[in-house]
Order: C-alpha cells, then sequence, then structure tokens
C-alpha cells in the first residue's frame, strides 16, 4: 500500500553484477519501485546461491507497473513473474492472466505459517494465483515527549479510541503548534490503510468475505466517522488534513509536533533515518472498545500465465521463504511474510518491527477485482463518503454512508 506514499518516477532497470552460467535458467521478474530497497539485494543473493537458475530484474516506477504489465500481458511480453501490490491480485487473477500456484503453494511445509491476509486476496475461485512476498502493516503510532509533557505515561500507548481522543487532546492542550492526532483526510489509499482496521477490529467489515457485497452500512462504521469526526470537531487535528491527499500522511508527524497517527511499519525505518531523535512508539490499532486489527498490505509474487520458466521461479520463492531471504528482506524495508520465523528473521532489528508484524500477521485486506474505483480514485465513494463526513455535521455522516454504500456496490456490481 505503499504507492500512494511515494510517488517515484523513472524507470529503472537493474543490471546484477553476476551473470548467468551457461546451463542456467533465467527468468524474467518485475518489481515495482518501492521496493528497489530489498529487491535488488534479494535477486543479488539469490543469484549468487547458485548455478541453477538466474533472475533478471526489472524495476518499474510504482505508478506504472500495473499498467505496463496488463500492456505487456496483452501483448504476449509479460515477464515470467511479478513482485505485484496485493490488492491488485484478485483483479489480474479474474482476467486469466496468473499461473495457478494451488499445488506449489500447498506443498510448501510452512504454507500455515504465510500471511493469510496475502493468501485470501490472492486466492480467485479456490486457486491460489498469488503468494505472501514482501509485506507492511498498518499500526498506531504516538510521541512519547509529548505524552510525557501532557501527563501520560509515554510507554503506554491508547488501547481504545477513547483512550486515543483522550491522549489526544491532552496533548493538544500543550499549545502553539502541537496537535493531538492527524491523518490525511483526502487520501482514500491512506484511509483504507489506516482507518478500516478500526472498523475490523471493532467486530464489522466494508465487504462479504467474497467481496461481492459492500457493507459499510454498520454501526461500527458510524461510530468510526463520528470518533474522527469528533476530534476534528474539537480541533484536535490540524485544519490541513481536510485537503491532504497524502503528501504529509508521514511527514506530518516526523515534525515532532503531532501527538498521534495511524501509520505504518514502514514508519519505523523512515523515521530512523529522517528523525533519529523522536522518540515514539508503536502498538496495533484498537477496536472502539479494545481488540486490535492492522491492514496488510505489501505484494504478492505472481507467476504470468504460460511462462516457461516454472521451476526458476519456484526455486527464486523458495529462497526468498528462507530465513536468510526473510532476514534479508527483513533488514531492508518489509516485514517478514513467515510467522513461524519472524522473530529470527527481525532479531536484532529494532523491537518496534516485531509489533508490527505482529500486527499485521493479524490484519487483513479488502478483497475486490475493483479496489483502484473504489478506494484509490481521487473522486471516488469511499474517500467522498469520509472526506464529507470527517469534516462535516454529526448529520452528514449517514447520508454520506448511504450515498458510497449504493455507489460502490453498483461498481461492484459490474466488476468480474
Amino acid at each position: 500500500m505503499r504507492h500512494w506514499i511515494f510517488g517515484l518516477s523513472g524507470l529503472v532497470a537493474a543490471s546484477l553484477a553476476l551473470p548467468p552460467t551457461a546451463s542456467a535458467e533465467n527468468f524474467s521478474l518485475w518489481t515495482r519501485s518501492d521496493s528497489s530497497t530489498f529487491m535488488p539485494k534479494l535477486v543479488d543473493a539469490f543469484n549468487a546461491s547458485q548455478k541453477e537458475h538466474h533472475a533478471d530484474l526489472q524495476i518499474v516506477p510504482v505508478n506504472e507497473l500495473v499498467q505496463k504489465y496488463a500492456v505487456a500481458t496483452a501483448g504476449g511480453t509479460a515477464p515470467d513473474a511479478l513482485s505485484l501490490d496485493l490488492i491488485y491480485t484478485p483483479a489480474f487473477a479474474a482476467a486469466g492472466q496468473l499461473e495457478d500456484l494451488t499445488d506449489f503453494a500447498k506443498s510448501l511445509p510452512y504454507f500455515n505459517a504465510l500471511s493469510r491476509a496475502h493468501i485470501s486476496v490472492g486466492t480467485y475461485q479456490d486457486h491460489i494465483y498469488g503468494l505472501p512476498f514482501s509485506a507492511d502493516g498498518s499500526v498506531l503510532i504516538w510521541n512519547k515527549k509529548l505524552f510525557k509533557q501532557a501527563g501520560l505515561d509515554p510507554e503506554k500507548g491508547p488501547k481504545t479510541w477513547a483512550e486515543i481522543r483522550s491522549a489526544a487532546k491532552k496533548v493538544n492542550a500543550l499549545g502553539g503548534d502541537v496537535k493531538g492526532f492527524y491523518f490525511s483526510g483526502n487520501c482514500g489509499g491512506c484511509n483504507i490503510f489506516t482507518f478500516t482496521p478500526l472498523i475490523w477490529a471493532s467486530g464489522a467489515d466494508i465487504f462479504s468475505a467474497d467481496g461481492r457485497q459492500v457493507t459499510l452500512d454498520t454501526p461500527q462504521m458510524r461510530d468510526a466517522i463520528a470518533f474522527y469526526q469528533g476530534m476534528v470537531r474539537d480541533k484536535l487535528v490540524p485544519a490541513g488534513a481536510q485537503t491532504d491527499t497524502g503528501s504529509n500522511f508521514f511527514a506530518a508527524f516526523a515534525t515532532g509536533k503531532i501527538g498521534i497517527t495511524p501509520s505504518g511499519s514502514f514508519a519505523i525505518g523512515a523515521l530512523a533515518t529522517q528523525s533519529p531523535d523522536l522518540e515514539y512508539g508503536v502498538t496495533p490499532l484498537p477496536g472502539k472498545d479494545g481488540g486490535s486489527s492492522s491492514f496488510a498490505g505489501g505484494d504478492n509474487f505472481v507467476v504470468s500465465k504460460g511462462t516457461k520458466k516454472m521451476e526458476a521461479v519456484k526455486a527464486f520463492l523458495q529462497f526468498s521463504y528462507s530465513l536468510e531471504g526473510q532476514k534479508l528482506l527483513a533488514r531492508n524495508g518489509s516485514l517478514p511474510i513467515r510467522s513461524d520465523i519472524a522473530k529470527d528473521a527481525l532479531e536484532g532489528l529494532d523491537s518496534r518491527y516485531l509489533i508490527a508484524a505482529e500486527a499485521m500477521a493479524k490484519g487483513k485486506t479488502p478483497y475486490t477485482t475493483v479496489f483502484n474505483d473504489l478506494f484509490n480514485s481521487a473522486n471516488g465513494p469511499w474517500i467522498t463518503m469520509l472526506n464529507t463526513a470527517f469534516f462535516g455535521t454529526p448529520e452528514s455522516i449517514e447520508p454520506a454512508i448511504q450515498t458510497a454504500q449504493s455507489t460502490m456496490q453498483s461498481i461492484v456490481d459490474t466488476a468480474p
């Protein structure tokens, strides 16, 4: 889900240092540019690990990958394999463009330890077309220094919505340019990533299990929107949040002037680099009265229909799933996707990564073949509902939900 946070541009072709041997089976592999911190290192390590196979990596700008892959599949020039934003797996599976990986997946001895959310969106009509590859998860982070100044326990993160609002109010009372809470109020992708877990953790969902029925019309959705609206109304949120399309999703908290914000596991590494002196805590996103959830983001590994390089592709994926591969991913920006070795993979790293990994492992990912139309579109029904209701009056919540419910259902009804 990081594609709406980091708008990278420019096509980069990865030219790997180690040439294949004469007997090696080359396979082509694409990845999106916001995986460039770990994918080249993983590919280099794989290529160096054995002589039988060799991966040829191409890095594609994040905002171009889906369209580029769609064009390539239609024209018969698709890569053998692809690290694909997991939310798009159902659409490509439904279009018949991916290899069925069911038998291979279930033959893996650690299959049951792989991220269930990734597999859920990688499954179409009871067949697995996408397997977990990289991961991030949504979490709640708080500024320990501001908590201490506000008389709060800096080591204790909020566990309910009431605790979030109470802490935000106390931090806000510090005055000046300090604010209690922040979210990007005009960013559909940001809010599917960080707002939806509040609904999940409270016992509701936004879709039926098969993705065919929209279920926005719930008490939990009304309560969650009212929760955010209340903080806006009490001026605990900066005014600029209303128009923020994601540019300040991470940057606002990094200034040290925000008490609490929902964010992602990527923030741990980013804060270490950009704001090394910022003291902060990480905790799962809570339900109204407790519990927790997370949006399981990242990539699924998919294989283009008709590839002749399946053995090489399988070898690469198995290397990625090894402890060596999981450690390499963890040290370069991805959460582990194998729960059975997550602690080992994260050993020696910031302990907050383990909190995020455990949250992600229990998280969910919305299942739909029309994710872009529903959630990522700048004028789509999801963000229109939230922006209207978050920054409106209590009376605006019900019509906003009903309009979004109807519009989203009509889009889903026309989907494959």
